[in-house]
């Protein structure tokens, strides 16, 4: 492009004004939904939303292409920081302390969510004509009613742990497990999505080169239907065994960083690098979605000597300012988005979905609790702390939406899963521990989980 064209297009400076609002109406709707204890997240998305009204000004030249643009370049650096915090707060220890109920736990929790998820979609779309014209050429709508289950596998705990918190019962079994269970739940659940996405051949998760295909076309080999699905798969392995030598270097350098240079700036400013390097890496050459890499890039780091320093220079600079434009950016994108209110299936099949969300975190959580030996009431609590969504629920949504694999439609019944299961979920759990006479007493034996 030339600088004409670039002029022509926008000026840097004109990005300044949107942000700017939407920093400002970020912070104060979050100040006034504090009181109500209502998270963060809404209070930002509810931002974007306010500001994305400039678009029905007559000749408004504040929300242009070309300022949207700016937006999504940096809200992409805003998910990336989300996926690398949340694995630099990863506690493999803790999971490893609680046993393997919490993976059984993690393991139906993802499945009943995932099943249900997709046979809505399924159902909804071969026998109530929900649409698929969001579909790039040649994509498997069977894919899209997968990744319609990998949204609702997403879990936030941070409002239970809260909530648990308050009532003095995190340092319970239960606490312990719920905390372990949604753990494991993000791995695994960063993993459906970079495996679904890659699958799919979706623009997501794919690039113009693939360094597994280079190698074998490089030695006279051809790709076929089912050798392009072993690469994928390939390619994830090849990408985690590399991480996994990579942290052992990265562990040791940051370790010895922590130990000459503890709390000073330089560390938190390598890790970020790392984390915007390994992401890049991951998409770029192995056709692994980039926040799969900043997750993982957060994973290498949680067990080293600064990670607290580390999570903690994160939370401020993307609390302060990546992260919020990230969410409203979210919430500007439903101005352009394609939403047929007019047709019932789509809104139907939203509440469904809604519903299954909520039942699939539930069933599947709760019944996970009982294989581990919780007790009965145990187990529904364990179901229902795990009901909760919030901020993973919105990154795995939009990038399924930015894929091409699920309807821009959706969204707002994302939106409403979270501001459901954020209100829904502190109410059942201060319930379900009513007139509790075991306060902080293991509820069972010394089987998994019971540490």
């Amino acid at each position: 492009m030339f600088l004409a064209d670039i002029i022509e297009a926008g000026q840097a400076f004109q990005v300044l004004l949107p942000v700017a609002l939407i920093l400002i109406f970020a912070k104060l709707i979050s100040i006034f939904l504090e009181k109500f204890k209502v998270p963060q997240v809404i209070g930002f998305l509810l931002a974007g939303l306010l500001v994305g009204l400039i678009t029905f000004v007559p000749g408004e030249s504040i929300l242009t292409p070309y300022t949207e643009e700016g937006i999504n370049i940096l809200a992409k650096f805003g998910v990336v920081l989300i996926l690398f915090s949340a694995g630099i707060e990863t506690n493999v220890k803790q999971i490893k302390a609680v046993g393997k109920a919490s993976v059984i736990i993690t393991s139906l929790g993802v499945v009943f969510p995932l099943a249900f998820g997709f046979l809505a979609a399924f159902l909804f779309r071969t026998y109530g004509g929900l649409p698929t014209n969001f579909l790039s050429d040649g994509v498997n709508p069977i894919y899209s009613d997968i990744y319609y289950g990998v949204i609702l596998t997403a879990t936030s705990v941070s409002i239970t742990v809260a909530t648990l918190k308050e009532m003095g019962k995190l340092d319970t079994p239960v606490g312990s497990a719920l905390v372990a269970a949604s753990i494991i739940d993000d791995i695994i659940g960063i993993i459906l999505l970079s495996l679904v996405i890659s699958l799919s051949g979706t623009s997501q998760g794919t690039t113009d080169f693939n360094l597994l295909q280079f190698i074998i076309e490089s030695c006279g080999g051809h790709l076929d239907a089912v050798t392009e699905v072993v690469v994928i798969v390939v390619n994830m392995a090849v990408f985690f065994a590399l991480s996994f030598g990579v942290g052992i270097l990265i562990r040791k350098g940051f370790n010895w960083l922590g130990k000459k240079y503890p709390h000073h700036i330089r560390i938190p400013i390598l890790a970020f690098a790392f984390a915007f390097l390994w992401a890049y890496v991951a998409q770029a050459f192995f056709q692994i979605a980039d926040i799969t890499g900043g997750y993982v890039a957060g994973l290498m780091l949680a067990s080293t000597a600064p990670s607290d320093y580390i999570d903690h220079r994160t939370e401020t600079t993307s609390n302060v300012f990546f992260i919020p434009i990230f969410f409203a950016s979210v919430a500007l994108k439903m101005y352009s988005a394609d939403f047929d209110l007019t047709n019932w299936i789509v809104i139907v099949f939203g509440i469904v979905w809604v519903l299954l969300g909520m039942l699939g975190k539930v069933i599947g959580a709760g019944t996970g609790a009982l294989i581990g030996k919780f007790k009965l009431k145990d187990s529904l609590r364990i179901g229902v702390g795990m009901m909760a969504r919030a901020e993973v629920l919105i990154v795995t949504t939009q990038t399924g939406i930015d894929a091409g694999l699920v309807s821009s439609s959706i969204m707002p019944f994302a939106l409403i899963l979270i501001v459901l299961t954020s209100f829904l979920t502190p109410i059942f759990l201060k319930l379900l521990y009513r007139n509790d006479s075991g306060e902080g007493l293991p509820s069972r034996g010394e089987g998994n989980g019971a540490r």
